[in-house]
């Protein structure tokens, strides 16, 4: 190599190092959280700051002589699904619990603390009884039939709920989870708030023992959508919330009669939570409490193993794209990404807390470590990809501009009033080559294939559409690293 070949290249090396360097988190971050603001349903307050969004869904609730106004849209559709937004939620509320201080380091812990609360203030409300809770309203069915902005859609808004009746241990389950660990996090700045949540959490947690099902079997228009596939990982996920929420044996009984039910799992998700619950229990077993429970140290080494199959040094890792991205499905694979980065991180500083380092198969990993590699799989959602590609909407000069959003991909009812028909949305902006004339700031989209392509069209929902269980992992972990 010539010594002039040999100067570019090093050149090229300290430009491409110093554009991973210089990712903003910070900057993410903060379009992390508008993008909550983008998927509120209801009254909008005067500090809304997406100001292409308008007031939605005010009657959601009248059918049933309830008030189920607010809450968020799931994904780019209308409707309000029970179980993934109540993980949403939950994932929110772990952000602030273990990423409280960076949070507000960067200015943006009330803003957390707000998205967290737009979905607590709704399951209080969907939570008129001790054992009734309602899970949905619309219907995936004819809301997908539609192409229309949320402030005029014309489509059903019907309610559904669980009760002793018609049970639904996974979605009351997970309720009750996101109720307890919001209580945590409203726990200084709102004290009689985090007593409501604990309140309800609880109730709920017993609604869930008692009456168990799954929530499809009740709730069947959810099941097309967001089937559960058990309800044994939300009453342990539930359990370990409000344990630590509350500190009462009864929780930590439950989990220790439970332990060993989820063993080493493959994905952390909004229908799997077992790696969840096990990386919660795990802190206890670090920090060497609650000895007589002494599965949790199992708890402990099913969440270990977990995250060595994740960072590729386990008995089953996780497959990997080309260029490294962690690879779990073809139909948004980045929501798998975004949980594992999350509790890497946290674990991470669980081990760093107790001067310990993780034990893999094939050999010592340090905190250190762990967070380079959650740095790693986060810089590659944000760009340092072969394509160059920000899979944060919004983020970087090359991001997705024709996502998967009946929203944002028409033109503002704040520009234009003149209301959008069931058939005529697809027509004039679903079909239209153009990209979206909202920028759906803080989204995260499905992400690239197997072999790193993607496809920027609406058309592509796979790939293209965004979620909030995407985007509510990734909150905690871009204060982690900003």
């Amino acid at each position: 190599m010539s010594s002039k070949s040999l100067f570019a290249f090093i050149f090229l090396f300290l430009v491409l190092s110093q554009g991973v360097v210089s990712i903003n988190y910070g900057a993410a971050l903060t379009k992390s959280l508008l993008y909550f603001e983008a998927q509120r349903s209801g009254k909008l307050p005067p500090n809304q700051r997406v100001k292409w969004r308008g007031d939605s869904g005010l009657n959601d609730g009248q059918d049933k002589g309830v008030n189920l106004v607010g809450g968020y849209y799931d994904a780019g559709d209308n409707v309000k699904f029970g179980l993934p937004m109540a993980f949403t939620v939950t994932m929110l509320a772990w952000s602030v619990v273990e990423f409280g201080s960076q949070l507000h380091a960067n200015n943006e812990l009330s803003n957390a603390l707000a998205a967290i609360k737009w979905g607590t203030d709704y399951f209080i409300k969907a939570h008129p009884s001790p054992n009734v809770l309602y899970g949905e309203v619309g219907d995936g069915d004819s809301d997908h039939d539609c192409w229309q902005r949320p402030e005029d859609m014309t489509t059903p808004r019907t309610s559904y709920f669980i009760d002793e009746q018609h049970p639904g241990s996974d979605l009351a389950g997970e309720t009750a989870a996101a109720l307890a660990a919001a209580a945590l996090a409203f726990n200084r700045t709102n004290p009689r708030y985090s007593f409501e949540l604990i309140t309800h959490a609880k109730q709920l947690f017993d609604f869930a023992i008692n009456h168990r099902g799954q929530y499809q079997n009740s709730i069947p228009v959810a099941g097309k959508f967001y089937s559960s596939s058990g309800y044994e990982d939300e009453l342990l996920w539930a359990a370990s919330w409000l344990h630590r929420a509350t500190r009462e044996n009864t929780y930590a009984d439950y989990v220790y009669q439970n332990g060993n039910s989820g063993g080493t799992r493959t994905m952390f998700s909004w229908d799997d939570k077992y790696v969840g619950a096990q990386i919660l229990m795990a802190k206890n077993s670090l920090n060497g409490k609650y000895d007589e429970y002494g599965n949790f140290a199992e708890y402990k080494n099913q969440a270990e193993q977990y995250i060595c199959n994740c960072i590729g040094k386990g008995s089953n890792n996780v497959q990997r794209t080309p260029s490294g991205l962690l690879w779990w499905q073809p139909w948004n694979n980045l929501q798998y990404v975004s949980t594992a980065v999350f509790v890497t991180a946290t674990y991470a500083d669980y081990l760093g807390a107790s001067s310990s380092t993780l034990h893999c198969q094939v050999g010592e990993v340090s905190p250190h470590n762990l967070i380079n590699f959650v740095r790693s799989q986060v810089d590659h959602i944000l760009g340092s990809n072969p394509k160059g590609m920000s899979y944060m909407v919004g983020f970087g000069q090359n991001y997705p501009r024709k996502v998967h959003h009946r929203g944002a991909s028409i033109v503002s009812i704040n520009q234009d009033s003149s209301p959008v028909s069931c058939k005529g949305g697809y027509e004039v902006w679903f079909n239209k080559e153009a990209p979206n004339p909202n920028v759906l700031e803080g989204a995260i989209v499905g992400g690239p294939d197997q072999g790193d392509n993607f496809s920027d069209s609406r058309s592509n929902y796979q790939q293209a559409e965004p979620a909030t269980a995407n985007s509510a992992p990734l909150v905690g972990v871009l204060a982690r690293l900003a």
